[in-house]
């Protein structure tokens, strides 16, 4: 079985993250595991809370940024600098269910996935044990479309465990992104073939916090720029969505498109079929920027006659 890496990025988190990574190191967390933290140039005190977990315990590592980077590469610096093939995000509000991760990792590994997600997820105000509500996805094998249909996915979340070698494929995190960092990096993943599953029956403690949610400060402050955020996540993978949505995600669903998926689905293309449009578009490009000898030498002479009439 392997071992993992947990992390979390920190920001502002100094009266949520103790809770957070007990709930790694008590039930959760075997020898040869790690636990990154990176703290994302907090302004509250929680490099001091981390110094205190860090003296309770030893093995944590810290990573400091010197200045806010925000959630996308915070996640990135921590995968980065992660020594284990396997790896679980767990942000520094929510809390893990006692013994969760041993049955997690089991069925991932059995099930030779690249990413395995609890199947709820318990949004609790005050007291853990008593839940406001419970969001749920379908147990086992997870259909991409759903991500493609704007339906609930693992990437809502972005607390679920993951290859390294999915991250590397996903071309990680897209920073930038703000509150869609996650949902991004989870349909980029799904987009470059990682194998995802959901395991029945499981679950983790998600905190609801509506003054200081990331998703409120970010995504509902800015309505307007969410889609044009998930598009710039897609960027590296233009080549992989059909031309008809893409002149439409790029042109008058702009501002929109993320929000009506589920009338309107992102519609992918198989890897490869767009080859002969991209080296069409590459020849263009490279004809305006590098032209040939001919074409260059015709118009540097006219450029020298204009020169010689104007003297």
């Amino acid at each position: 079985m392997p071992d993992i890496s947990f992390f979390i990025p920190a920001y502002n988190c100094a009266l949520t993250i103790e809770e957070s990574v007990d709930s790694i190191m008590t039930t959760n967390f075997t020898d040869d595991d790690e636990l990154i933290i990176i703290n994302d140039c907090s302004t509250d005190d929680t490099t001091g809370t981390l110094k205190k977990l860090k003296q309770k315990y030893p093995v944590i590592t810290v990573i400091d940024h010197q200045r806010n980077k925000g959630g996308a590469a915070a996640r990135n610096t921590a995968v980065e600098n992660a020594k284990n093939e396997l790896l679980f995000c767990l942000d520094s509000d929510n809390v893990l269910a006692e013994s969760s991760i041993a049955p997690l990792k089991k069925y991932l590994t059995e099930n030779k996935a690249d990413v395995a997600s609890f199947q709820y997820q318990h949004s609790f105000a005050d007291d853990k044990f008593n839940p406001v509500y419970i969001w749920t996805l379908p147990a086992g094998d997870f259909d991409i479309n759903d991500y493609l249909q704007g339906k609930n996915t693992p990437g809502q979340h972005g607390n679920y465990m993951f290859t390294k070698q999915s991250w590397q494929n996903a071309k990680g995190y897209a920073e930038g992104t703000g509150a869609l960092d996650t949902w991004t990096f989870g349909l980029r993943q799904a987009i470059t073939g990682a194998k995802m599953v959901v395991l029945k029956d499981t679950f983790y403690y998600h905190r609801l916090d509506y003054a200081n949610s990331y998703w409120m400060r970010d995504a509902e402050a800015n309505l307007w720029s969410v889609s044009v955020k998930a598009a710039y996540a897609l960027l590296p993978f233009f080549d992989r969505i059909d031309e008809q949505f893409l002149n439409y995600m790029l042109g008058e669903g702009k501002y929109i498109w993320f929000y009506q998926l589920k009338a309107k689905p992102l519609k992918l293309v198989s890897e490869g079929s767009k080859k002969e449009f991209y080296i069409d578009l590459n020849k263009k490009i490279n004809a305006a920027i590098y032209p040939k000898p001919s074409v260059l030498s015709r118009g540097v002479n006219k450029i020298k006659r204009v020169l010689k009439l104007n003297k």
